[in-house]
């Protein structure tokens, strides 16, 4: 008689415990389930973000060979309105444009290179070389940043 009372009573405590047993398993699970879209969420983010990143230097890269090219164009005299001003200015606000998208999506170790290099174009385009060539004067810059470049985007 004694036993028939502790059967309906351990058959709860079974019960009890299988479901909590049941509850903790799907818990964790779901807690692994959750980490794992987390950080799939997190590379496929961190992928797009190179993406737009190497797009952001590519069209910095671009908007520099661009104003190079203004400046092996540079006419001796020149005038505020002219052709080659037109060209020349429309070349800088791309490069300004493109410089700040560097700033804006890139890491912070790429700024001062893009900053120096862009400003070095603009040199080259709106002064005279003083003795040296557009290769000497801008090949430094350009060096540093590429190679600040390919630091950031690796």
């Amino acid at each position: 008689m004694a036993g028939d009372l502790w059967t309906p009573v351990v058959s709860m405590v079974g019960v009890a415990v299988g479901g909590a047993l049941t509850y903790l398993t799907q818990r964790t699970t779901q807690r692994a389930a959750d980490r794992a879209e987390e950080q799939r969420r997190a590379a496929t983010l961190a992928e797009e973000r190179r993406g737009e990143q190497i797009r952001t230097v590519l069209e910095f890269v671009r908007f520099a060979l661009e104003t190079e090219g203004v400046a092996h164009a540079r006419p001796p005299q020149w005038e505020v309105g002219d052709e080659w001003y037109r060209t020349a200015r429309l070349a800088i606000d791309g490069l300004r444009i493109a410089e700040n998208g560097v700033h804006l999506l890139c890491a912070s170790g790429l700024h001062a290179p893009t900053t120096a290099y862009a400003r070095a174009l603009n040199q080259a385009v709106w002064q005279e070389g003083a003795g040296t060539s557009l290769a000497e004067r801008l090949e430094p810059f350009k060096a540093e940043f590429l190679a600040a470049a390919r630091r950031s985007l690796s």
